[in-house]
């Protein structure tokens, strides 16, 4: 059984057959989109459990967070996934981390 990758991943026109290149670059977009994934998934449960010990300075938390979230949407554009709202339901994305998306701070 031969397994397809989703056509969103190639970069070569529907109907025509993927190169190997089309394959291998999908799979290397699937393992960064991954990668961005838990990366995100991470700075929001470090964020979620300061807040759940009372922590109040959040500032580093909430910029690790929003960065790590910037790079999911980056990849999920690359990607075609063009739906950000899906995505911030999906990983349950505070506001405050949203605001903060894109943002860049003086160090």
């Amino acid at each position: 059984m031969s397994v397809r990758p989703p056509v969103f991943l190639l970069s070569s026109k529907p109907g025509e057959v993927p190169t190997p290149l089309d394959v291998e670059l999908a799979g290397e977009k699937a393992d960064a989109l991954g990668r961005a994934g838990r990366k995100a998934e991470d700075a929001l449960l470090r964020l979620s459990l300061a807040r759940d010990q009372g922590k109040t300075d959040l500032d580093d938390l909430l910029h690790e967070a929003a960065d790590a979230v910037f790079g999911l949407m980056v990849q999920r554009e690359l990607c075609g996934l063009r739906n950000q709202a899906d995505m911030i339901r999906r990983y349950a994305i505070p506001a405050d981390v949203i605001a903060r998306v894109g943002v860049s701070r003086r160090r």
